[in-house]
């Protein structure tokens, strides 16, 4: 795992990101769904994370529209010390508690709100807040089952056997400008994204790849890492054991 220094993790988390590519160092995000998560919860939640290898935490998720948002980070950030990113469903659960946001745009669907509407209507938020913004390309990949995701934003996802879908989108991805690849098979999916996909994907883009859904054991995200990804996400198993880091 790559450890950052306390410094320097808070600001240019993209810098942070490459440096740990470019030193072959793999990194692990949290991913934290505030619909799930209450204030008390977030500070138990929080020493586990502290005590995890994680190196980031990801905060957000495809249906919250609570109100607890600015001070669940704010509890998290205090309690474990990592960089904290949106990973917003929708422009409101933008906080400018966090330290930066992936500014997502789900390229394997084709709803215009997804590619760029929420982009819009976030642009004020945004020019008013502190947080690094990192533009992220994002594909939903079939993970055998619906998830949030696909419900909410009533597109289909691409096809595990698709490679060269992905490989497409995620190319067309860099080529508009995003800084992140981001492979999703969904909250609590029945299968990870294809160790054959994430590989292909990673040997043929040059900008950092992400990788998460459906993962249940250290062995995947081993797994994962040595095909190539160099930011997995772990949510849902986390969710239901805080001491998954711990087997």
């Amino acid at each position: 795992m790559c450890v950052l220094s306390q410094k320097n993790k808070m600001q240019n988390l993209y810098s942070n990101i490459l440096l740990a590519k470019k030193n072959r160092q793999k990194l692990l995000a949290v991913l934290i769904d505030p619909e799930k998560v209450s204030i008390e919860q977030a500070v138990v939640l929080g020493e586990k994370i502290k005590k995890s290898p994680a190196t980031h935490i990801f905060v957000g998720g495809s249906t919250f529209n609570g109100t607890h948002l600015d001070e669940l980070i704010s509890v998290i950030k205090t309690t474990t010390q990592l960089p904290v990113l949106i990973f917003p469903g929708h422009p409101s659960q933008i906080s400018n508690e966090a330290d930066g946001i992936l500014f997502l745009s789900l390229l394997s669907g084709r709803n215009p709100e997804y590619l760029i509407e929420h982009h819009i209507n976030s642009v004020e938020i945004l020019v008013q807040s502190k947080l690094e913004i990192i533009p992220t390309g994002y594909l939903l990949i079939d993970g055998g089952k619906e998830t949030a995701v696909q419900r909410v934003s009533q597109t289909l996802p691409i096809e595990q056997d698709n490679i060269e879908l992905a490989y497409k989108t995620a190319k067309a991805g860099e080529f508009l400008g995003k800084k992140l690849i981001y492979l999703e098979a969904g909250s609590g999916a029945n299968q990870h994204v294809s160790l054959e996909m994430v590989q292909y994907v990673a040997q043929n883009i040059d900008v950092p790849l992400i990788v998460g859904g459906g993962i249940r054991s250290m062995t995947t995200i081993q797994d994962i890492y040595s095909a190539g990804a160099d930011l997995v996400v772990i949510g849902t198993a986390f969710e239901n054991d805080h001491n998954f880091f711990s087997i």
